[in-house]
């Protein structure tokens, strides 16, 4: 049998169930993988106690035939999601010292399938970046390497740790959150899968919030089958959260499992040819389509006008929902407190030393697009655009039925470059942004590499509440990619 690191989820359940090994074994097999890598600074918190406790729990059941979907499976946690009696920091100061009470219930869900925590992992500070180097806690080294060119590339953003981790083989498959393209971003930098789901298919009960009407939890993993194995067991409509979906949980495994495609009607968005696109990644997106055509899809041409718009739209709709969702750290309830002389000064200097530059900057946005005056002008100017993307998304998906589109304009870029620019490091979203403005689902499979040997994502974006027909065409993709590259060293 291979390492046990290199098994997939799928391939770890099969191996658990016919008793070849133990959760046990399989955790300490990862664990001292995160001992190999702690240099990527892919987790913030570690938790090998807990995993070993959880792993054992995960043999009873098993001998008693009492095993979950993911029972024994390693997994690492995105550290917006809460934990009960595990730090969670989103990788701001503002939050230091804060344990949380109680579980998410995405992770809650997970521990219910049997799966086993073995820590949090780093991000951009409250989800805020593409390139996860706004933690205050440092940057994550993506575990890609330029040929010939030892500069540490960013893993992506704002869940490049949860990237990391799995692109390291540290995790079979790790969660994050996606709010503008936070999952299907540091997917395609780091060569594997990264699943959107539809707003609502995952509960955010317990996911610290940064853009309450776009964030939406979801899985990283090396396959598709594993990205629908983790789905099925996040998802699910919970009552704590109001915007969950109250829908029944398909199949997504079995839907993974079925890359037939004949007769799928796949839309190319002509408007998604943005000006300082890799040309590598042009190619790439036409041997996509290609690939997909082969496996008998139908290509089609599909407009989606306003989606020009959705990059601007949404750098005033997330930063005035940051704005108001971080107003509560204010240094009275939990995580940090700087003294001041009065009440105002305290709420100054808590705020001022516990929140990053990027961070500080969404909020000062935010708050001007809300504020007398501008409200009109921006915030609800924004919003109908964002009512217009969504109407091209229904009218596309008329005539067809999964969208292809590239899932970032480049490969990984250095650390440090871009990070005096915001505007373009914001751009690394043009693609992923417009469906998260939609609400709809959007998976990015690893389909090949450029020039430099850094791997590149392809997007399939579905219909809202629709992953089983998007997860048929991901299988299909990742199949005729047949990507099975990984990074040297790992």
């Amino acid at each position: 049998m291979a390492a046990l690191t290199d098994l997939t989820i799928a391939q770890l359940t099969a191996a658990l169930a016919s008793k070849d090994t133990s959760a046990v074994e399989v955790a300490e097999a990862h664990l001292a993988k995160l001992d190999q890598h702690r240099a990527l600074n892919a987790f913030i918190t570690e938790t090998p106690d807990r995993a070993r406790a959880m792993a054992k729990a995960s043999d009873e059941r098993r001998w008693k035939g009492e095993a979950g979907l993911l029972d024994g499976v390693p997994l690492a946690i995105k550290d917006l999601f809460c934990t009960e009696g595990v730090p969670t920091t989103a990788a701001s100061r503002i939050l230091d010292g804060f344990v949380p009470t109680y579980e998410s219930t995405v992770t809650a869900n997970l521990w219910k399938a049997g799966a086993v925590m073995v820590g949090k992992t780093n991000l951009d500070e409250f989800a805020m970046g593409s390139s996860n180097m706004t933690s205050h806690f440092g940057g994550v080294e993506n575990p890609w390497k330029r040929k010939g060119d030892n500069r540490k590339l960013v893993p992506g953003g704002s869940s490049g740790g949860s990237a990391a981790a799995v692109a390291a083989y540290m995790v079979p498959g790790s969660t994050g959150t996606d709010t503008g393209g936070s999952i299907r971003q540091p997917a395609a930098f780091c060569g594997i899968v990264g699943l959107k789901p539809t707003y609502g298919r995952c509960s955010r009960w317990g996911v610290v919030a940064f853009a309450s009407s776009l964030d939406q939890p979801g899985p990283f993993t090396r396959t598709v089958e594993d990205a629908a194995l983790m789905l099925q067991a996040m998802a699910g409509h919970d009552p704590k959260d109001s915007t969950s979906a109250p829908l029944p949980v398909p199949d997504f495994a079995a839907a993974a499992r079925d890359p037939n495609i004949k007769g799928l009607k796949v839309g190319i968005p002509k408007e998604y040819r943005v000006d300082g696109t890799s040309e590598e990644i042009v190619a790439l997106w036409a041997q996509g389509v290609e690939m997909l055509k082969a496996a008998g899809a139908e290509p089609v041409e599909v407009s989606l006008p306003h989606s020009k718009y959705a990059l601007p739209a949404y750098y005033i709709v997330a930063p005035a929902e940051c704005s108001s969702n971080l107003a509560r750290y204010d240094g009275v309830r939990f995580g940090l407190r700087v003294p001041g002389k009065d009440l105002p000064e305290m709420y100054q200097n808590t705020r001022g030393a516990g929140f990053g530059k990027e961070t500080r900057r969404r909020i000062l946005i935010g708050t001007y697009v809300l504020s007398a005056g501008y409200y009109d002008a921006y915030y609800k100017k924004a919003q109908r655009i964002r009512s217009l993307i969504a109407r091209d998304f229904k009218q596309a998906f008329e005539i067809c039925d999964v969208l292809l589109t590239p899932t970032a304009p480049t490969a990984a870029f250095a650390a440090g470059d871009k990070m005096d620019d915001p505007v373009a490091m914001y751009l690394n979203d043009v693609f992923t942004i417009p469906a998260s403005m939609a609400g709809l689902p959007g998976i990015s499979v690893p389909a090949g590499l450029d020039k430099d040997g850094l791997p590149l994502g392809l997007q399939l974006i579905g219909r809202a509440f629709d992953e089983v027909t998007l997860l048929r065409a991901a299988a299909a993709l990742e199949k005729a990619a047949a990507f099975t590259v990984r990074p040297t060293g790992y």
